[in-house]
Formats: structure tokens, C-alpha cells, sequence
């Protein structure tokens, strides 16, 4: 295993003050500490989960965002970049989810870090509706400004995908922490095993079934759409944040009210404004559909996990797909 990494790099970036004035960054699941064990740094909940299970007891795991923010556009403070740099390993999902990475992996040395791109075996839906743009005040004199992308990037809400990235980080922190490879491989497969029994509950569940559309708030559930061949219409598109044109609304609520859509599911997570004022309007029901971004540290400890909000939202969808 490699030794752990010098702060000096961290000290001449954001300055003596203010890394004693706080060296566990705003926001991370765990503190960074001196610990003879594999330091992780994870980027956002799913992530997270999946390196805990797959890491377990060797190694020490940190999540960077706080349930609630927005991982696209996100802009990590100088701590959080001192804590990325001191890490051994760095786990995120994608560059077109987590858009700020590629910057600040640019901007520190990763010579001796191992880097692990979640997703990078998994190829990305390209996204049929609007591009998801972001816009960055840093990014305003930059190359970057205003930059859009239109691939969906939430790969983790398919179960089987699941298992890919899951394997992926395995692969990584083995790479990273040669000695407790083997443990790493073999909790993968027992977690991937738990997640094949997810993916073969949601087969069940939508076996057969005659209504296969479902309304979403947020354009989040693509994959999980196509795995179980499924049909998602969503209010916003991919982001969630920007709010739908009137005439937008005007073609969605038609739609809801000629196909019998029954729910309009949001994400607890985000503002359910929008949908709720299209169910309000069409007269039907709201329900939770969780995209796992918004998991706090509360509800971990109350037993949710990616697996058992994944189960959650397989009832939820039962409420349409029938």
C-alpha cells in the first residue's frame, strides 16, 4: 500500500490559515485521517455505496458531496481539492456527471494517486431531448464557458450497470492496495450477486405488464428505462434544475391526460414545484422516484443503502407500470 501522501501540496494552495482552520473538507461522510488504511475519496452518494461495499473494512472511504447538492455543477472549495490530492484513490462517476472533475484533476498531482473513472467501461446513452447545459461563473472567462453535453450519465440507476461499475472500482482499489486485493475482488462479487437479485425483482416486477410509461420530473432513469424496457417521459430533461417552458408543460400535461398516466414521480432530492403543479393540474398523484443523490447521513444510519432505495423505487414505479 502506498504511503500516505504529503498535505505540503494542500498547504501552498489554499494556505496555511486556512487548512488549520479546517482540514476535514465541508461535506465528507468521513475525516481524513492518518490512518495506515487505503484513504479513499468518493464523489457523490452512489459511488460512495458502492466503494464502501466493495472496500469494507480496508480502507477508509469519504464521500465529498452532501446529499441536496448539485453534482453537475458543483464547485469543490480548496479543502475539498486538498482532499482529493492527499488521497490514495479518487472514485467518481463520469466526466458528464461530475463536470468539475477533469479541472481539478488537471490542476494537482495525480502521479501517485490511482484515478478510478466508475463508468468507463459503460457506454453512455446519447439524451434525445434538450442538451443539459451548465453554466459556471469560474467558467466565464474559460474555454469551457457554457459548455453543454447531451449524454445521460446516470448509469447507476440500472442495476446491471450497477454491477459493471461496482467491478470497476474493485479493479482500482486492488490496483491501488495490492495486499487486500483479493478481499476486494471477492466483496464485489458478493455485492454484485445482491445487486443481480435486485435487477431480477425489477424483471419480475414488469413482467407482462401492459402500461410501461412512466412521468418523471427528472430525465434520471434512462437506463433503468431501457433495461426493463420501459418508457420514460420527463418534465425537465436531464437537468433538474431548469424549469420547463410553458408550452413544454402545455404538450406534457396533454400527454398525461390522453395516455392515463396515474403519478408523477419527483425526487426527493429537488424541488418538486414544476410537478407538482402539472399534477395538480391533470389530477393525479405525486410519488417519490429517487435518483440516490440525495441520501444523507441520517438515512444511512436508519438502514438505506443504494440496494434498499433501489426496492423503494421499484414500488414506486408499480403504482404506473401495471
Amino acid at each position: 500500500m502506498k504511503q500516505k501522501k504529503s498535505m505540503k501540496w494542500a498547504l501552498s494552495l489554499v494556505g496555511a490559515t486556512a487548512l488549520l482552520a479546517g482540514c476535514g473538507a465541508a461535506g465528507s461522510t468521513t475525516e481524513n485521517t492518518e490512518s495506515d488504511k487505503l484513504q479513499v475519496v468518493t464523489t457523490f452518494y452512489p459511488m460512495y455505496d458502492f466503494t464502501k461495499q466493495v472496500a469494507q473494512d480496508d480502507a477508509e472511504v469519504s464521500m465529498l458531496l452532501e446529499a441536496g447538492m448539485e453534482v453537475h455543477s458543483f464547485e469543490p472549495s480548496s479543502q475539498m481539492i486538498a482532499e482529493i490530492q492527499d488521497a490514495d484513490v479518487f472514485i467518481y462517476n463520469s466526466p458528464e456527471m461530475e463536470t468539475w472533475v477533469p479541472d481539478v484533476l488537471a490542476s494537482i498531482d495525480t502521479s501517485d494517486m490511482v484515478v478510478i473513472c466508475a463508468s468507463d467501461a459503460i457506454t453512455l446513452l446519447e439524451y434525445e431531448g434538450e442538451a443539459h447545459a451548465h453554466d459556471h461563473e469560474s467558467e466565464e472567462k474559460g474555454a469551457n464557458a457554457g459548455h453543454s453535453h447531451t449524454v445521460d450519465p446516470h448509469v447507476w440507476l440500472d442495476p446491471v450497470l450497477a454491477q459493471t461499475e461496482v467491478s470497476t472500482i474493485a479493479e482500482g482499489l486492488a490496483e491501488a492496495d495490492p495486499d487486500n486485493a483479493e478481499d476486494y475482488l471477492e466483496n464485489a462479487g458478493i455485492y454484485n450477486g445482491k445487486l443481480n437479485e435486485l435487477d431480477e425483482a425489477y424483471r419480475a416486477a414488469f413482467e407482462g405488464t401492459e402500461n410501461r410509461t412512466f412521468v418523471t420530473q427528472h430525465a434520471a432513469f434512462a437506463y433503468l428505462a431501457a433495461r426493463y424496457d420501459l418508457n420514460q417521459i420527463s418534465v425537465t430533461g436531464l437537468n433538474a434544475e431548469v424549469e420547463p417552458s410553458a408550452a413544454a408543460l402545455a404538450t406534457l400535461s396533454d400527454y398525461v391526460k390522453a395516455n392515463n398516466i396515474s403519478h408523477i414521480y419527483f425526487e426527493n432530492n429537488a424541488s418538486s414545484q414544476t410537478a407538482e403543479t402539472l399534477a395538480e393540474e391533470v389530477g393525479v398523484e405525486l410519488a417519490v422516484l429517487s435518483p440516490l443523490e440525495g441520501i444523507t447521513e441520517e438515512d444511512q444510519k436508519k438502514g438505506s443503502d443504494y440496494i434498499s432505495v433501489m426496492l423503494e423505487n421499484l414500488e414506486a414505479l408499480k403504482k404506473s407500470i401495471n
